[in-house]
C-alpha cells in the first residue's frame, strides 16, 4: 500500500508513521524537512505543504492509496488538497479534532454522531468548517474521504493546560515546590491518549474501503478527573503536588489562550464511545494508563536537554492567576 503523509512526524503523527513503516506500507512524507524527528524507512519529498504549486509538482505523476493530512488547519488546506488528489487518491483521511464535538455537550456520552459545535475556540470551528467542506465534496465529487478525531494525544509533550506541552515549566515548578493550576475543582473527567495507542487504531484506517465517509475518534478508554492526572503527572516529576483550584472562567481572564483551550475543551467533562473504531479496527485497545505514559514522556524530554525548554512568562502568569485569585477570594 503506497500512502503518503502530509505531516507526519509530530507529537501525534510520529507514532503512527513508525507504526506504518513497521507494518509494511510504502510510506513517503511531505514537509518542509526541517524537523528534528526522521522515520527510518519512510521516503522524505521535501514541500512547502501550504504552497498548492510547489505540493502538486512534489507529487506530479503520483497516485497513491492513501493520503492523509495531519497538519490542515483551515477549509483553505483542505480545498487544496482536493484540488491537488482529486482522481489521485483512493482515500483521503483529514486529521480534525475532538474538540469540535458540541460544548458544553448535550449528553455525557461522546459518539461520532454527537452533534459538531465549538462556540468558545476558533481553532475547533475552523476544523468543523474543513469538516463541512470535506462532507460537501464527498457527498458532491466523490472524493473518498475519512476523517478522524483525536482528543488530547501525547508522547513528546506535557499534556496539561497551563506550563505544559513543549514547556518543561510544569515539571520545574513540581520539583521546586511551587504551586500548580488545576482549572475548576478537578473533578471533571476527561481522557488522554498515548500516540502509540492511537496509531494503532488510526493505522488500521489507512487502506480500509468500508471506512469511506466516516468519521472517527480514536481515544484510550482510560477516564480520569483532572485531580488524578496532576497527581500522576507529579509522581512521575518525582515530587509532591502543590495545587491550587482556580475556576477556568477566573484563568481565561488572564490568559486568552485559555479561553478556548479550557471553556472550549479541556474544562468540559467527556466520556467517549470508541465502540465504532473497534467495530471497524477489530482488536483496537489502547493499552499504556497515563501513569505509565506520563513517565515515558518526561524521559523522553530528560535524554537530551535541549528538549527541556522553562518559559518564565508562563511561570510568571500561573503566579499572577494564583496571586489574584487567593487576593479575591483568598
Amino acid at each position: 500500500m503506497k500512502v503518503l503523509y502530509i505531516g507526519g512526524t509530530g507529537n501525534i503523527s510520529a507514532a503512527s508513521s513508525r507504526l506504518a513503516v513497521k507494518s509494511g506500507i510504502d510510506l513517503y512524507l511531505l514537509n518542509r524537512g526541517t524537523g528534528s524527528v526522521k522515520i527510518k524507512g519512510a521516503t522524505n519529498i521535501v514541500a512547502d505543504h501550504s504552497d498548492k504549486n510547489a505540493v502538486a509538482e512534489a507529487v506530479k505523476g503520483q497516485k497513491w492509496d492513501v493520503v492523509v493530512n495531519w497538519i490542515a488547519f483551515t477549509p483553505e488546506d483542505v480545498k487544496r488538497d482536493f484540488e491537488i488528489f482529486k482522481g489521485h487518491t483512493r482515500q483521503y483521511i483529514f486529521i480534525s479534532s475532538a474538540s469540535a464535538y458540541q460544548k458544553p455537550g448535550g449528553h455525557p456520552v461522546i459518539t461520532e454522531s454527537t452533534p459538531l459545535y465549538n462556540p468558545y475556540w476558533q481553532y475547533s470551528r475552523d476544523k468543523i468548517a474543513c469538516e463541512d467542506y470535506l462532507t460537501q465534496r464527498f457527498r458532491n465529487d466523490s472524493f473518498p474521504i475519512t476523517i478522524v478525531r483525536p482528543s488530547l494525544t501525547y508522547d513528546t509533550v506535557i499534556p496539561v493546560p497551563l506550563c505544559g506541552w513543549k514547556d518543561f515549566t510544569i515539571i520545574e515548578r513540581i520539583r521546586h515546590g511551587k504551586e500548580v493550576i488545576i482549572h475548576g475543582d478537578g473533578t471533571s473527567l476527561w481522557t488522554i491518549t498515548h500516540s502509540e495507542d492511537f496509531a494503532k487504531g488510526f493505522n488500521g484506517l489507512l487502506g480500509h474501503r468500508q471506512s469511506i465517509g466516516h468519521s472517527f475518534h480514536i481515544t484510550s478508554d482510560e477516564i480520569m478527573t483532572w485531580n488524578q492526572i496532576y497527581e500522576w503527572v507529579a509522581e512521575a516529576a518525582g515530587a509532591p503536588l502543590k495545587a491550587v483550584h482556580i475556576p477556568s472562567d477566573f484563568i481565561a481572564r488572564f490568559d486568552e489562550h485559555s479561553y478556548g483551550s479550557l471553556i472550549g475543551d479541556k474544562a468540559q467533562s467527556v466520556i467517549f464511545d470508541n465502540s465504532k473504531i473497534k467495530r471497524f479496527v477489530p482488536g483496537f485497545r489502547a493499552v499504556i494508563p497515563f501513569s505509565e505514559g506520563i513517565k515515558r514522556t518526561i524521559r523522553w524530554f530528560e535524554e537530551e536537554p535541549g528538549r527541556i525548554q522553562i518559559d518564565p512568562a508562563r511561570g510568571d502568569l500561573v503566579d499572577r492567576i494564583i496571586g489574584a485569585y487567593k487576593q479575591c477570594f483568598g
